[in-house]
């Protein structure tokens, strides 16, 4: 069978299929240790679990509307309320499978062939090809320290540019934007009228920064702004499949008829699960955020102590974006290779930079145990120095 030229475009996932490798890997008895995986490795809570089992036995496992439960929409509504100073409305959300979902919705609502959306690099891997399977031209934007420098963001806007997407705190580098870089981003896309996707998924997970949410810097970029976010890393719900959306009314709409078509609704049960992880206890969120602190101290510590390797102490998310590119030479040909030998050779899983689009890094992630990161960064160190011999 032909295959579409679009499905043709499309690349695969590095982090899925690296991490689906791994875990082959273990299946055949293979001592791994995966420092890729993209999700927490603590449980999710039990009020959560016991809100899905009731919803079963109550027998809510029809669809629903496709935009969400209705008293779910209001939670989230409170929550933006509460958590970052934004009034939404109900009609104004809507609940998609993921976080992922919410963002391709969107992508394909707003996105028109050749509309130009600019992506910061180092960025998460979807974005890209979400931009591509809807027909637009993804601009790479570099970036200082990770971050957006106003003057360099204006100078890559055209006629044709729709679309900033931002994401804080940032997977893969960990960045978290202080609210007056905030403004200043706010301010250049207000002045060119450039619509913001931001992707606010890691909002919960800071150290010693408080998360800010561009849409409430004021009511003109507010109106500019459709806001993503889940419940998958705050309340280790990734394989729930809950992530949910918000903006002007006229967006939503149109992200709603998309899904109509695509996923109808979310999982009933995980929505009541959702709705349970937003109203019940949180007292979980400061001992992970503590927990992950621990860990991500210890992994910049052990990293740095590799000759050769570099990386800066992260601020939020879970993962460390270290450099590696000293490495690269005859035997190592970049980032992909690189990883690619990790794992044959010293049985460690990480992430390719090229997947982020900055070839010199790997990402790893401290969203595992510490003794965990311990073994895979002592290999590391030991397959390093080999290297370099």
């Amino acid at each position: 069978m032909k295959l579409s030229k679009r499905a043709k475009s499309i690349q695969p996932s590095l982090t899925l299929s690296i991490t689906a490798k791994a875990k082959e890997m273990k299946r055949q008895g293979l001592d791994v240790v995966s420092l890729a995986a993209g999700e927490p490795d603590f449980d999710t809570m039990q009020n959560i679990k016991d809100a899905a089992k009731r919803a079963i036995d109550d027998g809510f496992t029809k669809y629903t509307a496709t935009s969400g439960i209705t008293e779910l929409k209001e939670v989230i509504c409170a929550k933006f309320r509460r958590d970052n100073w934004l009034d939404f409305e109900p009609k104004e959300i809507i609940v998609s499978t993921g976080a992922k979902q919410a963002l391709f919705d969107i992508i394909m609502t707003l996105v028109d062939e050749e509309d130009e959306v600019i992506i910061p690099v180092p960025y998460w891997v979807s974005y890209a090809e979400m931009v591509k399977i809807a027909g637009g031209k993804s601009i790479f934007l570099k970036t200082n320290n990770f971050k957006i420098d106003p003057q360099r963001l204006e100078k890559a806007i055209t006629p044709k540019t729709k679309i900033l997407i931002l994401n804080s705190p940032a997977n893969p580098s960990g960045v978290v934007y202080e609210e007056k870089e905030l403004k200043q981003i706010a301010h250049v896309c207000i002045k060119h009228n450039i619509i913001v996707l931001s992707d606010e998924v890691y909002e919960k997970l800071t150290y010693g920064k408080k998360h800010h949410s561009i849409a409430s810097i004021n009511d003109k970029i507010r109106k500019l702004t459709i806001v993503v976010n889940g419940v998958s890393k705050t309340y280790a719900m990734t394989g729930w499949r809950i992530g949910y959306a918000a903006g002007p009314e006229e967006v939503i709409k149109a992200a709603i008829r998309l899904q109509d078509h695509t996923t109808s609704c979310a999982s009933s049960i995980s929505q009541k699960a959702a709705l349970a992880a937003l109203t019940g206890p949180q007292d979980h969120v400061p001992k992970m955020v503590w927990e992950y602190k621990k860990r991500r101290d210890f992994m910049i510590e052990r990293i740095n102590r590799i000759k050769g390797v570099y990386a800066n102490r992260p601020d939020g998310a879970f993962y460390v974006f270290a450099n590696v590119a000293d490495f690269f030479g005859k035997e190592v040909k970049g980032s992909m290779d690189f990883c690619e030998k990790l794992l044959d050779d010293a049985y460690v899983a990480a992430i390719p930079g090229v997947a982020f689009g900055d070839d010199r890094f790997i990402r790893l992630t401290y969203a595992t145990g510490t003794d965990h990161i311990r073994r895979g960064l002592e290999r590391m160190e030991k397959f390093c120095d080999k290297i370099r011999r």
